[in-house]
């Protein structure tokens, strides 16, 4: 069974602070514990931080 492991461990802080303006900005509240979000609510998350890592790579191509 293949394990998730980081690449680049150094990276997670500032992962984790992307995710908490993310969801800021939308409305999501994340703390420590976030077993009560949705589903959705995460996904969202989610979903807004890869675009704006896509849009970002994209910007630097050019």
């Amino acid at each position: 069974m293949a394990r998730s492991r980081m690449l680049v461990p150094e990276a997670k802080q500032g992962l984790s602070r992307f995710k908490t303006e993310v969801a800021r900005e939308l409305g999501v509240p994340f703390s420590e514990y976030n077993g009560d979000l949705t589903a959705r609510q995460c996904g969202s998350v989610g979903g807004e931080m890869v675009k704006r890592m896509v849009e970002e790579y994209e910007s630097h191509l050019k």
